[in-house]
């Protein structure tokens, strides 16, 4: 086992890490940008070290001075998290050269799944159903040709992307080449590649992954399924396991057979997750795999009873799976939501100090977060501020548990999604577990369409909290004021992304900051048409 970990992220994913390393009696290591000195992650390690200033590539993003930290500290390993490194090859191989583990999967096996085209020939081997779309990259000259004989709507996506960026919907011919040139844009700018395919796109199914865990001796186990089929431009906002409820018994086999499969064939030695599409007959399609630890990773901890950080840190250690396949069983259910800093109305992001926050505590609630008071959200990196989960014995007991841990959820300072999130658990598709990757437009329409009826009748309005509160002197044009409080968002958001199609200095390059948040803006012109 390593007696000294160096953890290559931030905020809570790294807190998240750093627990299960002082469980295990390992040292951690905390890497840190200038405007990070005083976050918990760095509080919470035995030792951290500066890698840089505030933009992504010169701090978190920043393969050599993160070596250099790994190095100094005397590190043996390095845990990347999710996001900035955790899927990049290149840094996994220069880890192998400084002698450093990278706890994940090997960087050919990096590299096979992140190019999704290349990803989905080796699925199609393994016997995998994958959708139908183009095998190689898509030019602009014979982009129109593909899109006719693969059919509308169909899905444009970056070949090389991630994160849910680069990827959106084309209807129909006219919005083929404005689309395709926003995607390659998009592209280029956050992936360092303009390459694109089509992939047909399947309306109203559920987006289920499989969760494996696999070691270096040849073993493999699933560890069950997840939905997430809850998106808004492609960002998941709630998870939840399993899928009992709405897929059979069958289904729910023939996912984690297929994820297991795939894993077997390519050699997995690591924890991933393999993504499908499942349609409502039952119909199982390929999407693609991540080689990373997930966010939604906790739900499986609360229904397995099992540590997957623990697990992941084992198998890279060199130790083999301590459980078999039989050994897994799900007890209970588990729903997560993701806390984002964000109006829940216009989803305008926001961001600034937090003045007062009150994280609710119980039984069967988990808050994996970083928040404490005077903790600054920043737009430099990725915008999830907290995952609240609940456990239940069954389904509508997670529920239950989950709004009550919203409505006691308070945060002041930056506003934030919980209202939104509140909306969704009350849907009666979400009780029901009916809902799909279809499901959210219709529902923010009418969650805006019910409040814009409650403002005009001089009922309530949202707090920063995203809490609803009385206004009982609200003006008799609340729905006219409303109208001009989107329109100026519209106005504000089309000029944040005109600007940040502007040539960009390279010191100050932010993938997350520019281009996602770019994204989340856009929504408001130009509609939904990312994959949900």
């Amino acid at each position: 086992m390593f007696a000294k970990i160096l953890i290559a992220n931030r905020g809570e994913i790294a807190c998240r890490i750093i627990r299960t390393c002082q469980k295990l009696g390992i040292k951690t290591v905390a890497i840190y940008s200038t405007v990070d000195q005083d976050a918990l992650h760095v509080k919470m390690a035995d030792e951290a070290h500066l890698v840089g200033e505030a933009p992504p590539h010169d701090s978190y993003l920043n393969m050599s001075n993160i070596l250099d930290a790994a190095k100094a500290s005397g590190a043996q390993a390095i845990h990347p998290g999710y996001g900035f490194l955790s899927e990049n090859a290149e840094f996994a191989r220069l880890c192998e050269e400084a002698n450093i583990c990278f706890i994940g999967p090997n960087p050919e096996v990096m590299e096979k799944m992140g190019d999704k085209m290349r990803s989905r020939k080796l699925a199609r081997k393994a016997g995998l159903p994958i959708l139908p779309g183009t095998d190689d990259a898509v030019s602009n000259e014979d982009a129109s040709t593909k899109a006719w004989e693969l059919g509308f709507p169909l899905m444009v996506k970056a070949a090389d992307g991630g994160g849910g960026i680069g990827i959106h919907i084309i209807e129909n011919q006219e919005e083929l080449m404005p689309l395709i040139e926003r995607t390659r844009q998009i592209a280029e700018s956050a992936f360092g590649s303009s390459r694109l395919f089509f992939e047909r796109y399947l309306k109203d199914a559920s987006h289920i992954e499989v969760q494996l865990l696999g070691d270096t001796h040849g073993n493999l186990v699933h560890l069950h399924e997840r939905d997430c089929s809850v998106q808004r431009r492609n960002q998941k906002l709630v998870e939840e396991t399993p899928s009992s409820t709405k897929l059979t018994p069958k289904a729910r086999r023939r996912v984690s057979s297929l994820a297991t499969k795939l894993g077997k064939f390519i050699d997995y030695t690591s924890l991933g997750t393999v993504e499908f599409l499942v349609t409502a007959d039952g119909s199982v399609f390929f999407l693609e795999m991540n080689t990373r630890l997930q966010v939604e990773h906790g739900v499986t901890e609360l229904v397995t009873g099992l540590d997957l950080v623990e697990l992941q840190i084992r198998a890279a250690a060199g130790e083999h799976l301590p459980i078999k396949q039989e050994d897994v069983s799900i007890n209970g259910h588990a729903i997560e939501v993701r806390i984002y800093p964000e109006d829940p109305e216009t989803f305008m992001p926001d961001a600034g100090d937090i003045t007062d926050l009150h994280q609710p505590k119980g039984k069967h609630i988990r808050i994996d977060s970083a928040l404490c008071n005077n903790y600054t959200v920043e737009l430099d990196y990725e915008p999830l501020m907290a995952k609240i989960m609940a456990w239940g014995e069954d389904r509508d007991q997670a529920i239950k548990t989950l709004q009550r841990a919203l409505l006691e959820f308070r945060v002041e300072g930056v506003k934030c999604n919980i209202s939104l999130l509140r909306d969704i658990l009350a849907t009666k598709e979400f009780a029901d577990a009916t809902y799909h990757t279809g499901s959210m437009p219709k529902w923010i329409e009418e969650f805006q369409t019910r409040t814009q009826n409650k403002c005009g009748n001089g009922k309530m309005h949202n707090n920063r909290n995203g809490h609803n509160i009385e206004t009982p002197n609200a003006h008799k044009n609340g729905n006219e004021n409303g109208e001009r409080e989107i329109a100026a968002a519209i106005g504000v958001s089309l000029a944040m992304a005109m600007k940040s199609f502007q040539p960009v200095a390279p010191a100050t390059f932010s993938p997350w900051r520019i281009y996602g948040r770019r994204e989340q803006l856009l929504s408001r012109t130009l509609g939904n048409r990312g994959w949900l």
